[in-house]
């Protein structure tokens, strides 16, 4: 089994407003030093078998198409042992 990570994240572009409320209630809860926080969402996908190439297309294929919206959102993919 293989484990694929699917990190997805607003484009640096994009305002986040999630992002600045949490970064107001970090100086609110005494962390300070936080220049930004930029929030996004995680997919963990459990694959039986290896992981080649086509399916690693596949797995961006998807990425893009569902689990992400390209207009607004960056994805990165890792394959984890």
């Amino acid at each position: 089994m293989a484990r694929v990570v699917v990190d997805v994240k607003l484009k640096p572009e994009i305002l986040d407003p999630q992002g600045r409320a949490v970064m107001g209630a970090l100086g609110r809860l005494g962390l300070s030093g936080v220049a930004d926080v930029r929030q996004g969402k995680q997919f963990v996908l459990t694959i039986d078998g290896d992981i080649d190439d086509a399916k690693l297309a596949d797995i961006n294929r998807i990425a893009e198409s569902l689990l992400s919206n390209p207009v607004i959102e960056d994805y990165s993919v890792r394959v984890e042992a």
